[in-house]
């Protein structure tokens, strides 16, 4: 599968943001990507650094233009599209969804975002209320695409039964970045992790993970803090968590990486995880905590 990403630098320009990408994509699309996949959030800049009720105006209809928009993307692109949107679901209740659009701009599906993150600069419970729709891939052209979402790409059980329940892929959109104050150690450390953990859902479930961040420095619109450098690093790891492309920590990138799909097929044969998973043991997983 040829896959596109765009790891980009956002501003307060939300049509600007929206125009450079949906240039971008079908600029992919030209040079012959067949699944592209945008960054968390991608419309505005990352509003979650503070709290303020105003910033619900930037939730969208998933039925109105925004939505239109990456829709008519993917068909002019003629790309499999997985976007990211703040979503207006009603009043008062609000998501962060991304939306799987097909080659002909049909809606292939939707994931609301489960885990959502509390701290300093990321208010994001604020602003969302986790999903409901359970950890279900969703079914395209190209096959059965596991859509997670950054604050998800922490957690294996998430991987897990995405896995567990057929997924081919697994797909991290994100917004993550440094803190000023942190040390050049705590920086490298912090993203090390972050890579680190993606890499070892793939090895854990035989299976390419794809994960596009955004990049460049948003300031706090509050002044608490110095504001956000994004580190990019988006990547696409092989199913033995192979690093096949790593993009720059400071600007902004577009590529194309052909992935084996039929690869994960013999990885899991050699190691089968799945197979030899103690099921009938794992029941405390659903706890909080084992005291």
């Amino acid at each position: 599968m040829k896959i596109g990403i765009i790891q980009q630098h956002n501003t307060a320009d939300i049509e600007n943001n929206r125009r450079r990408l949906g240039e971008k994509v079908i600029e992919l699309g030209k040079r012959g990507a067949e699944l592209v996949v945008l960054q968390e959030l991608h419309d505005s800049l990352y509003f979650c650094q503070v709290e303020s009720v105003d910033n619900f105006d930037l939730a969208v209809e998933l039925d109105g233009p925004s939505a239109k928009f990456y829709s008519d993307v993917a068909r002019q692109a003629g790309v499999v599209l997985v976007s990211s949107l703040f979503e207006r679901r009603a009043a008062g209740l609000y998501h962060n969804t991304s939306l799987v659009f097909e080659k002909d701009g049909s809606l292939a599906g939707k994931y609301r975002k489960m885990h959502i993150p509390d701290d300093p600069a990321y208010y994001e419970k604020f602003y969302f209320t986790p999903g409901d729709l359970g950890f279900k891939p969703i079914d395209t052209s190209l096959g059965r695409l596991g859509v997670l979402v950054c604050w998800d790409q922490w957690y294996p059980e998430a991987a897990r039964l995405m896995a567990m329940a057929g997924a081919e892929l697994l797909i991290y959109p994100t917004a993550i970045g440094w803190e000023s104050s942190d040390s050049a150690e705590e920086k490298a450390r912090q993203r090390e992790a972050w890579m680190t953990v993606q890499r070892g859902h793939a090895v854990a479930n035989g299976l390419p993970v794809v994960t596009v961040n955004r990049v460049g420095h948003e300031p706090d619109p509050s002044g608490a803090t110095n504001g956000i450098m994004f580190w990019g690093s988006s990547f696409i790891a092989g199913p033995q968590g192979e690093l096949l492309y790593l993009a720059p920590d400071d600007e902004e990138a577009m590529t194309i990486i052909d992935v084996d799909m039929k690869r994960s097929e013999q990885v899991r044969r050699w190691w089968p995880f799945l197979r030899d998973r103690r099921i009938e043991n794992y029941g405390d997983l659903t706890r909080r905590f084992i005291d």
